[in-house]
């Protein structure tokens, strides 16, 4: 594609979360927006672009070169099979993807046979902290990695009420903390560390309200006797002045020292044996959501479909993703070890 020719992006959905997609699309020169569908029309018209409540309407009127699905898993496969028939070529499809491995590995083959591609929207790989520490652990910073512990803490998941003034459907999803959050984790313990060789999972509900889990313990097994493990709760907080930058506390532990991530987006390091720590990422300033680690996904996009680098997290490569979850639920169930993919 000429890159001086604009991009055309139309985006499907217009809940919460996606504010933060169309803030960002807005902000990237190669893009202009050129529509928004959602079954309430008052909510994409609130988007200031040409709206929409059915999405064929919306890819036969508008024509895009992008389609951004910003929906729940249950409205995946139905757009992407809309998008194919219209001869879409790229999309980028939020997470959790699909409703299941069946139906993810399915739409990804169709897509396949399509020519088209679609990108997942797992933005915490993004966040600027992960992105530094990956880059630190490739130098060696810290050594020969030993562990990696992240500590979710949004304090969100306490009350009748929870959820409900943000994404009222967490409420009554039958999986919740690792199908729609512990997942990101699963996506960037795989950036830092490779994919993992087994999981052993403890899930459990704290808030009655709910229908799924929203704290557990899951621990995976790396190569190399590498170990990550992930600590949940979302009925709990962590020190932070906003509790959705970080979503909790990490730590990255080696044989020479080890990087610690605070709530405010900070990763200082502090060397094997010493008691002071140095500043490798200082606080983060973005009043947005996780580092705008949203701008930062929509650009490598727009980087990749001008060809400018490999793409990460192509639908394909995030089928692991799925599998791994599937793994940590198995574990949970079965009250025992599970090697990935043997189940």
């Amino acid at each position: 594609m000429n890159v001086t020719t604009p991009i055309k992006v139309a985006c499907l959905g217009a809940g919460y979360f996606a504010q933060f997609h169309y803030e960002s699309w807005a902000r990237i020169s190669q893009i202009n927006l050129v529509g928004a569908c959602d079954l309430d029309l008052q909510k994409a018209a609130a988007t200031g672009l040409p709206a929409f409540d059915d999405l064929s309407r919306m890819l036969e009127k508008v024509k895009p070169d992008l389609l951004d699905i910003i929906l729940p898993p249950t409205g995946h496969a139905d757009a992407i099979r809309i998008a194919l028939a219209a001869g879409i070529k790229m999309m980028i499809c939020q997470k959790p993807f699909c409703n299941s491995l069946a139906e993810a590995t399915a739409v990804t083959a169709e897509a396949a046979a399509a020519s088209a591609t679609i990108v997942i929207h797992e933005n915490f790989r993004f966040m600027p902290w992960y992105r530094v520490i990956k880059t630190a652990l490739d130098e060696k910073l810290i050594g020969d990695i030993h562990q990696v512990t992240f500590r979710l803490r949004p304090g969100d998941g306490q009350r009748p009420d929870a959820y409900l003034d943000r994404q009222p459907y967490f409420q009554t999803m039958e999986k919740l903390l690792i199908h729609e959050t512990g997942v990101h984790w699963v996506d960037t313990f795989r950036f830092l560390l490779g994919d993992p060789l087994s999981v052993y999972a403890d899930l459990r509900k704290m808030n009655p309200v709910i229908a799924g889990e929203d704290a557990g313990y899951v621990i995976f097994e790396h190569e190399n006797r590498v170990r990550a493990v992930f600590d949940g709760n979302r009925c709990l907080d962590h020190n932070a002045d906003n509790l959705r930058r970080t979503m909790g506390e990490g730590l990255v532990e080696g044989t020479s020292g080890t990087l610690t991530l605070h709530g405010d987006g900070a990763v200082h390091h502090r060397r094997f044996g010493e008691q002071v720590s140095t500043v490798v990422l200082g606080p983060d300033s973005w009043d947005g959501f996780g580092g705008d680690c949203v701008h930062h996904l929509q650009k490598h996009v727009v980087s990749g479909h001008l060809g400018a680098g490999k793409l990460e997290n192509t639908a394909q490569d995030y089928l692991t993703v799925i599998k791994i979850e599937e793994a940590i639920y198995a574990s949970a169930s079965q009250g025992r070890k599970i090697t990935v993919g043997s189940y």
